[in-house]
């Protein structure tokens, strides 16, 4: 694979929901049953890839988008910063979307839209809403603080022929479901690569709302592994979106001036 620049045509993207393999706890490696804190945890720290950079097709119905980004660990590993930018087709282009995701804190996002020329701040309230008129959420493509959540184990299961172990994720507090749209999320781990294959959301009602499936899982270095293609069907509304990473590089050295609001409004 070629390296991918941001400072070219085609700079980067990676899906914040594709989720990757970490070392084992020693609970795992003793063959011991896991629990739920003890899987997201692999979960969510096997994310920390200093730096990476990608290209990913969006599709929403027969709508294709293409967009690039650059992601980069920062304090420590404990802030990812992300940057979205939307390169076809024409009406769209120049859209911009910067994330600061927190380990243990709310996460700070802005968009840029070129018809406007202003860079505007999601707020936490809005978390739940469409990610550019997709089916995924801007929560959806963030990693959630741990503390904010309760993790049951439930079951092992098969999912695409994987073994699996299955999570139900709960908020802990009304103020963060109502912020995420999602009174529950139920998550099938693959024992392999800890990668999520498979999730289920359910809406404030409790009736199920949104199903998520991954596939085309590659390594991207040492113990850590992406799904290249990740799919989000709505069962409410029938509408389904797509992320198909094309192309993944690491690049610990993605420069710093990517990752500022000054970015967005660069032409």
């Amino acid at each position: 694979m070629q390296k991918v620049t941001m400072s070219r045509r085609i700079p980067t993207l990676v899906a914040a929901l594709a989720l990757a393999l970490g070392a084992l706890s020693p609970a795992l490696e003793a063959g011991a049953a896991p629990t739920g804190d003890e899987i997201m945890q692999k979960v969510v720290g096997a994310l920390k890839v200093e730096g990476s950079e990608a290209v990913v097709e969006m599709v929403i119905g027969s709508e294709k988008r293409k967009l690039k980004m650059a992601t980069k660990l920062v304090d420590g590993g404990k802030t990812e910063k992300r940057v979205y930018e939307f390169i076809e087709p024409a009406d769209i282009k120049g859209t911009k979307v910067l994330v600061f995701d927190h380990e243990a804190a709310g996460d700070d996002v802005w968009i840029y839209l070129p018809a406007l020329r202003k860079v505007k701040m999601i707020k936490a309230a809005d978390r739940g809403k469409s990610f550019m008129g997709s089916e995924f959420s801007y929560a959806d493509l963030t990693v959630p603080d741990l503390k904010a959540y309760s993790y049951a184990f439930v079951k092992e299961e098969k999912v695409q022929g994987e073994d699996c172990y299955v999570v139900d994720v709960t908020p802990k507090d009304a103020e963060t479901g109502k912020s995420e749209g999602y009174s529950k999320k139920t998550f099938w781990v693959s024992k392999a690569t800890f990668t999520v294959r498979q999730g289920v959301f359910f809406d404030m009602a409790g009736k199920r709302l949104k199903k998520l499936q991954s596939a085309d899982v590659k390594s991207v270095g040492a113990k850590r592994f992406r799904a290249m293609r990740m799919e989000m069907l709505n069962e409410q509304n029938g509408r389904t979106s797509v992320f198909i990473t094309n192309q993944f590089a690491q690049n610990p050295n993605t420069k710093d001036e990517y990752f500022t609001t000054a970015y967005l409004e660069r032409t």
